[in-house]
């Protein structure tokens, strides 16, 4: 946006998806495990190749140690991918590594459901757990036979 000087400004929104970080917000219940689950329908990135984009739902899972993420915090992350140009199997390790070294979780599990491009649809799933994990995962991701 240029305002009447010339000088852009961007919308707010702009900036808060540049400046977006992962917050992490103590949690302190240790039991019973709990197992939180984020649907994020509304992700996009570049192909990295050809420059269209890609269109994505992320499902996520974690089980808390000491932290959550604040959702806000999250929406702004995941739109942050919206002018990166990531390959579809590369996508979930950024968003893993990502949740991972902001709120050091128990257990984390990654779902990428990109839309069909190109007559392919594509799932890409990334999973990580403590050596010694007991507790809740998330379920098996069941493959979409009807819409291959």
């Amino acid at each position: 946006m240029v305002d009447d000087t010339g000088n852009e400004h961007k919308k707010y929104g702009a900036t808060q998806i540049e400046q977006n970080r992962l917050e992490p917000i103590p949690f302190s219940h240790r039991a019973p495990k709990t197992l939180i689950y984020f649907t994020c329908p509304e992700g996009t990135n570049l192909c990295p190749r050809s420059g269209f984009p890609d269109f994505w739902t992320a499902h996520i899972w974690y089980v808390p140690r000491d932290y959550i993420v604040e959702l806000k915090s999250l929406k702004l992350y995941i739109n942050g991918f919206r002018q990166r140009a990531v390959y579809h199997e590369e996508l979930p390790h950024l968003i893993l590594e990502d949740l991972k070294r902001a709120l050091s979780p128990a257990y984390l599990k990654i779902v990428m459901d990109f839309s069909r491009r190109g007559n392919i649809q594509t799932d890409v799933s990334v999973e990580l757990k403590e050596t010694e994990y007991q507790g809740p995962e998330a379920p098996e991701w069941k493959i979409r036979y009807d819409l291959r």
